[in-house]
């Protein structure tokens, strides 16, 4: 993972912090240790392999080491919990404009959090809230995409693709994650 390229993301606060390790269990979790005890904000915590993703239903979201995008990004904003209504759902729209912007291609959206290709899951969001009364403290962004993965097992062959899969190329891990955190830095004005 080229850490520079991320680093040279057109944000102000975004990935300007980055917590990675080569693997973890999960990027989420680690998310929520780290705004628990002062992580800045925009921190993006990232991995090149997660060993205890969750997914959908219960599932445990397997990605291969390199192939994938894990991270979460870590948002302490000065606003009231009722902003946060439909924001995941702003998430998922923003990161569908980021990969039409970036390659022209056309991501579908299944309320209120994945993202398919299709009609299979190419991307998941996991939002959480930590808040006191109606004042957030933190929201964590943990985005899962299947970038580059080829290798699903018989369960997810038939509900999950990737960008690779669908395309027959490789793509730039890093060039997605620029995308996406320039994308949800412009909407949140925080």
């Amino acid at each position: 993972m080229n850490l520079e390229k991320i680093r040279k993301a057109k944000t102000n606060y975004i990935g300007k912090e980055i917590i990675y390790k080569e693997e973890m269990e999960s990027t989420q979790e680690l998310a929520k240790k780290l705004a628990k005890n002062g992580a800045k904000n925009g921190s993006l915590i990232i991995t090149d392999n997660q060993t205890k993703g969750k997914g959908t239903k219960g599932r445990i979201w397997e990605t291969s080491k390199e192939k994938n995008i894990t991270m979460t990004i870590i948002l302490k904003p000065n606003l009231k919990i009722e902003r946060l209504e439909g924001f995941t759902l702003e998430i998922a729209e923003v990161i569908k404009e980021g990969i039409q912007e970036l390659y022209n291609y056309e991501l579908a959206i299944k309320k209120p959090n994945d993202l398919l290709l299709n009609n299979k899951k190419v991307c998941g969001i996991l939002t959480q809230t930590a808040s006191v009364g109606d004042k957030v403290n933190y929201i964590l962004i943990g985005i899962g995409f299947d970038v580059n993965e080829e290798n699903f097992n018989k369960e997810l062959q038939s509900i999950a693709t990737s960008l690779k899969i669908e395309y027959g190329k490789e793509f730039e891990r890093e060039e997605i994650i620029v995308k996406i955190i320039e994308k949800i830095e412009k909407i949140l004005k925080l």
